[in-house]
């Protein structure tokens, strides 16, 4: 079986790394690569390693209208917001957070536009929420972290003064030319950054039920991402995190006293979770680790997409392997 798929924003970081998947995947047989800057270039101008036997670039809109029953979405937030009225048949899958948000007054806020049909996605973090439907709203890389650590816990932590506080890797900020993801700014650095205002606090607080206090740092690393969650606990956190997730292929909750590390899930598309306690205050910490280009994004787009294609949920993602 070959399931004909599109790829709208390719030349992204997020969209090179779902390429890449889409390439490894025994299922899925790429027919068109979007990218409105490289549209009529060939697909190695992304990257000399791509074959000249891939799909040259088209525009997003050309890419939109090829036949495909798998589309995924690595536009920006508010163009990927009108996917909804154009995508067809097909299953779609967009990275973006223009459709994670329930509530319509919080994309003005949160995004910066007003989104013309909120709420009629589904929320797709596979462990937590498996994917309904054909339109599915992959998490942030933050949320995603967050969300994985906390979930399981909603019952046996109190609701109150929860902090989350997590480090990414720059290529979190996209391949887009920022000042503060310049090599001058980064390097030799650690750097707080939309403290109290990333968009990804609206989507972790709306899962939860309940405020947290999220900061989220820029490291000098070129992917990864690190989650330290504090919370006060008033039941056994490890236990609710085994038993959440025991049959999870792409998350692993360690043994006591072995803590997550950013070398061991980076190019990867699983998480690592790690429990411990302070002994002063008795304050429970989960740690989750994840690749913010991997479970982070491309790697939980195609999960999802196995879910909702009825194929096996680890076809095409890499989980395995122990690199130095």
């Amino acid at each position: 079986m070959s399931i004909a798929t599109t790829i709208l924003g390719a030349s992204g970081y997020a969209g090179q790394e779902t390429l890449d998947r889409v390439l490894s995947h025994p299922e899925l047989e790429l027919v068109a690569l979007g990218s409105d800057s490289l549209a009529g270039a060939p697909a190695s101008t992304l990257d000399p390693r791509l074959n000249g036997e891939l799909p040259a670039f088209v525009t997003n809109d050309e890419a939109l209208a090829a036949s495909a029953e798998l589309v995924f979405c690595c536009l920006d937030h508010e163009r990927a917001a009108t996917l909804e009225r154009s995508s067809g048949g097909a299953a779609v899958i967009d990275l973006s957070g223009a459709h994670r948000l329930t509530d319509a007054a919080l994309y003005p806020e949160w995004y910066g536009f007003d989104h013309p049909r909120p709420g009629a996605w589904s929320y797709g973090l596979p462990e937590l929420w498996p994917p309904a439907g054909r339109l599915i709203a992959n998490p942030g890389c933050y949320a995603t972290a967050a969300l994985l650590a906390l979930v399981p816990l909603v019952d046996s932590i109190e609701p109150h003064g929860v902090v989350v506080d997590a480090k990414s890797g720059v290529s979190g900020a996209g391949r887009a030319l920022k000042p503060a993801s310049h090599a001058a700014v980064v390097l030799e650095n650690v750097t707080p950054y939309k403290v109290g205002e990333h968009q990804h606090a609206p989507e972790i607080e709306q899962a939860l039920g309940f405020p947290v206090c999220f900061v989220p740092h820029l490291l000098p690393i070129r992917r990864g991402l690190i989650a330290t969650v504090y919370v006060q606990p008033r039941g056994d956190v490890r236990d609710a995190l085994e038993t959440a997730y025991a049959a999870a292929p792409a998350v692993t909750v360690l043994p006591a006293g072995i803590a997550p590390e950013l070398s061991r899930v980076q190019g990867k598309d699983g998480a690592e979770i790690g429990v411990f306690s302070d002994r002063s205050t008795g304050t429970a910490i989960v740690v989750c680790a994840l690749d913010n280009l991997g479970k982070g994004a491309a790697g939980q787009a195609v999960q999802n997409a196995n879910l909702v294609l009825g194929l096996d949920e680890t076809a095409g993602l890499r989980l395995s392997g122990v690199p130095v």
